[in-house]
Formats: structure tokens, sequence, C-alpha cells
């Protein structure tokens, strides 16, 4: 089957350095969760990066990896080519020490090992002669050994090993906190995107390892072993993806509403045929769904993939990982296969540069989920899961910081983030814009940031990088109306807008109380004995007449995000309650 030319000189060197280090590994005990530790550096994605990483364009990497499950190892050659965007004398790659390198070629001229460190994770390799803006460099990292085992995957990284229940290995690996260099050579933040990636996975005789982007051949070694060669274009850093297992597989064709035809692909494990079929039953609707209401299929030339994997899941590029085992929900769909599927929209078609704007990929998702609820079944099953989410919003921390920040600042409320409410509050947001500018306008929107253009056709755009400043410039250039306004509450503060009512006599007065005292003229629906009424709340202040006697209720669609006492009083009770067993636990 096809293999690239880099692609020989890659598995030539890789075999060369197996037999020594498997020898030595073979005595060792195998890696526990959480083993071995990982540098600071590692744990680091985003943020702030080396002026080095900032001059390069990361045009190719291919990645030839084999994994020994026997002894929990990997063993790779990465050979990765850049463009210098601006003068480079040093290259700045990032890998986790527990992978060496164990060596490195510049243009395929081997370095001494003074030329290269990696003290901390952050490789840096000194180039034999500088290279010119508009130069490119290849090079060639032969590294290995044993990969940070994740301790609970995917909530946090590295690899997962595990069996099918019969006892044959079935793995995968997860990036997306730690980020990409747990097993390859990277450029570990968001804009670290290679143009396109190459991948070679070798595993044991009777494994499959399913992929990103387009299958280009299986070899078959001497022993039994195989390899798989995938290609994609313009992949997440930590979306490159491992998944080995003794899989199944089920196949189609989907007819696009924009004319072309996609194959669909879902690898499960043996046995489970009958509950693989009802799943990948729900691929054509769904990417109908997300067609219809955002716009086409970004990656229509190589696949819709999902794969089955031992932890529940995350959204890899074409080869989304599922871990929900088949269960069953009042809504009719499988939410977690919904919600990384539709990242191929919210995240890898549209990434956010910077992980302060990652509300761009879980808020929109986010509200995806009861969006597609009302897609299917109407207002009640929308309205059923938005109240839902809205339980779980905490306003802890502002969803934007304006800052450059790593995933973890960003993901982890006990370092100042917002956490969850990227996820939650970020739909209710969405909600509330959506109820605001009228559907027509926010669809404009939506397929304008995710696309970059508002007539998106298969061929004519490209992935590309969205920020929080964009989209609210979309929202002006769609609306003709400035909603700095709306952004500035909820997107740049923790706590949300109070609605304020005063009765006296047959006068109704409400207030918008917003944090920081900030304009906030969200208009406000009223129904009184069953009549609407919109109130402009010009100045964030509105006045209707109301007889003594009628029954009032403010926003009665629950249209608007808003602080709500009966809300805060739960979540106060819920967290009392926490406390109360967390210290029962203690004493036992």
């Amino acid at each position: 089957m096809h293999r690239t030319p880099t692609f020989l000189l890659a598995a030539s060197l890789l075999a060369a350095s197996l037999l020594a280090v498997a020898t030595a590994a073979s005595a060792q005990a195998l890696p526990e969760k959480g083993e071995p530790p990982i540098s600071a550096q590692t744990e680091i994605s985003g943020g702030e990066r080396p002026p080095e990483q900032q001059a390069m364009r990361f045009d190719v990497a291919d990645l030839a990896i084999e994994v020994l499950p026997e002894m929990r190892q990997l063993k790779g050659v990465a050979t990765l080519t850049f463009t210098a965007t601006a003068p480079l004398a040093r290259l700045v790659i990032d890998l986790d020490t527990n992978l060496g390198p164990q060596g490195i070629a510049i243009d395929g001229k081997a370095l001494p090992a003074s030329a290269w460190s990696n003290p901390d994770g952050q490789l840096t390799i000194a180039l034999p002669r500088p290279i010119a803006k508009g130069g490119t460099v290849t090079t060639t990292i032969t590294y290995g050994g044993t990969p940070h085992v994740a301790v609970r995957a995917p909530w946090d990284d590295g690899m997962v090993w595990s069996q099918t229940p019969d006892g044959r290995p079935w793995i995968a690996s997860t990036a997306e906190g730690y980020g990409c260099d747990l097993f390859w050579p990277c450029l570990d933040f968001p804009k670290g995107e290679p143009g396109r990636v190459d991948l070679h996975i070798t595993v044991p005789k009777g494994l499959k390892a399913p992929a990103n982007g387009v299958l280009v051949g299986v070899d078959t070694l001497p022993d039994g072993r195989t390899t798989w060669n995938w290609s994609a274009k313009s992949p997440n850093p930590y979306s490159v993806a491992l998944n080995i297992g003794p899989y199944e597989e089920i196949s189609g064709t989907y007819k696009s509403r924009f004319g072309n035809e996609i194959p669909m692909f879902y690898w499960y494990l043996p046995g489970e045929e009958q509950q693989a079929k009802e799943l990948f039953a729900e691929f054509a609707p769904t990417l109908d769904f997300y067609e219809s209401v955002v716009g086409p299929y970004p990656f229509g030339d190589e696949k819709v993939g999902v794969v089955e994997t031992p932890h529940k899941g995350m959204e890899h590029q074409t080869i989304n990982a599922y871990g929900n085992e088949y269960a069953k929900a009042p809504e009719g769909f499988d939410w977690l296969f919904q919600h990384e599927f539709g990242h191929e929209w919210f995240g890898n078609q549209l990434t956010a540069a910077n992980w302060d704007d990652y509300w761009l990929h879980e808020g929109y998702e986010s509200y995806m989920q009861p969006f597609y609820g009302r897609w299917r079944e109407g207002e009640a099953r929308y309205a059923a899961m938005m109240l839902g989410q809205r339980n779980n919003i905490m306003n802890q921390a502002p969803i934007v910081s304006g800052k450059l920040r790593t995933e973890e600042e960003v993901y982890e409320a006990d370092k100042g983030g917002p956490g969850q409410d990227i996820y939650m509050k970020g739909a209710w947001m969405l909600h509330t814009l959506r109820n605001l500018i009228g559907d027509d306008a926010f669809k404009q929107v939506t397929t304008l940031e995710v696309y970059g253009r508002p007539d998106p056709r298969p061929g004519n755009f490209k992935p590309r990088f969205g920020s929080t400043q964009e989209y609210i410039a979309n929202v002006k250039k769609v609306t003709g109306k400035d909603y700095g306004w709306f952004f500035d509450v909820y997107l740049k503060q923790a706590a949300l807008p109070k609605l304020v009512q005063q009765r006296r006599g047959d006068q109704l007065t409400l207030t918008w109380q917003a944090p920081a005292n900030l304009p906030f003229p969200m208009p406000v629906e009223v129904q009184v004995d069953g009549k609407v009424t919109k109130l402009p709340m010009t100045g964030g202040t509105g006045t209707l007449a109301v007889p003594a006697n009628a029954h009032v209720v403010l926003d009665p669609w629950d249209r608007i995000l808003k602080q709500n006492d009966a809300i805060d009083r739960y979540q106060a009770y819920m967290k009392a309650q926490m406390a109360k067993r967390a210290a029962a636990a203690k004493k036992e």
C-alpha cells in the first residue's frame, strides 16, 4: 500500500531504535494512572509562547508512531516542516520529557546531542545555519518512551490503556488540557495547527488504528503488525488522536443538501453491532441539522468519523471519540455524540486562537444541544433542555478576561477561570442573543463566524481562527447595531444582570441592575393577564400601566439570562449539602 518517501526514512530510523529501548523497558513495572509525572511546562497548553514559535508556520507533520500495549510505550519519528515568518536561529518545539528525544536531524543531517536540549518539555534545537524569513526547514525527531497515563480522561489527559471485555488491547489518547506534546513533538497552542498531518500508526496484529483524515492505506508487516496511514488537513494540535482496538466498522454515505457526498464511518467494539447501528443511524440527521442551521460540513472531502473509546469523549477532528456507552435519554438522541460531532464546526472549522475565547467552542456547542432538540421536536423540548442548563451557571468569573490564557486558566475555576460557565452560561448568552436579534440574524452571525464568509459552499472555505472581538463585530455587521453593551455584561462580568420591579398603584416600573453599573438596555416582555407587551427599556428602565389586581409575569418565555433568587438559593443549598457529605466522609 501507499507510503510516502518521508515515512520510509522515518520507519528505518524507528526500527533502529526500538530493540534496545524495548529490552530495557520490559523489566520495568507498567505505569499507573498519573505516571510518569509531567513537568509544569508540559501541563501548559496555550498562553504566552516563545518568540521562535510565533516566527514559524507549521506546514507538515509526518508522524510515524508505534504503539506497544504490553509495555505501555510509544515509539515515534516525527518529520516536521516549518516556514520561517521571521528570521530563525533555533527551533522551539513542545515535547514531554518522558519521550526524549533520542535523536534529531535538520534537513536530513543528524545533529550532535549538544545542539539540542529538552530540560522541561520545551525542546530547543540550535539550527546549523539561520533561516531567513520565507525559508523552510525540516527537522526529524526520533522519540519515544512511556507517555503519561491519564488519571480521569478526558477531564485530564494522557494515554488510556484499557482492555476489551475479552482482554484485547483498547487504547486511546486525549490531549485537550495538557496538549499535543504528551505524545508527539508539536506547537502546543491553538495557532500551532499544521497545514497537514500524515499519520503512520503501527499496531499489533489483529488491531486497527482509526485516526484523523483520509485513510491512505494499510501496510501489513511480516510479523502481522499493521501500519495505518492517514492524512488530515489543518487539525487542531490536540485533536490528533491515537485510537487502537479490535474494532469493527460501519460505513455509509451522506448526500449533503449542498450537493456533495460525505463518507461516514463508525468504529466500535465487537459484540455491539445492534447498538452501533442505532448510533450510526443518528449520524445523517445530526449532520443535516448542522448543515441546515450553520452550514456545510467542513471536512466533507475527508470523512465523518467516530470511534468508540475507553474514555467519555473528545472532539478529535474527523475521528470524534465516543464513550457514552449508548446511553438513552428522553431527548431521543445521544447527547455526547451530538456534542462532540458539533465541534467539527465549533472547534475544528472555527478555532479560538486564544483559549480565553473558548466559549466560541463550548458555549456554541452546548447551545446546539437544545437547538437540536428544538429542530427535532419543537419549543417544549428546547425550553426543557435550556432550563436544565440554567441551574448549572455559577457566575464566579467572567467568561472572557481579555488576556492570553492557557487552557487550565480557563477550565479550572480554582485558577480563576470561568470553568463550566463557558458551556452553560455561554449557551444561555447565545439563547438570549438569538431572541434579541432574531433567528435570521443569529444564523447569519453564526455562519459568518464559522466560515468567515456569508456564502459557504464545499470548496470555498478553509478552517479559520476566530475571537470574541471578531464575533462582536460580526453581530454589528449583520444587525447594523452596536451590541457592545450586551457582551460587556455577559462575557466580561461575572455576575448576571438583575431585573428589579416596583409596583405603585397601576404603574409597573422595571429597572435593570447590571454589574459594575454598566448600561443594559435589554428589552423585556411582560405578560399582563395573558397579554404580552415588550418594554424597550431604554436607559435600562421601562414603565407599564398595569391594573392593580392584574397577574404579571416578567419574561414569560425565559428569553433573557438574568439573576434568579430561586436558583441562587438552590445552588447555595446544594453546595451546603455537598459540604455535609464531604465532612461525613472524612469522619468515616
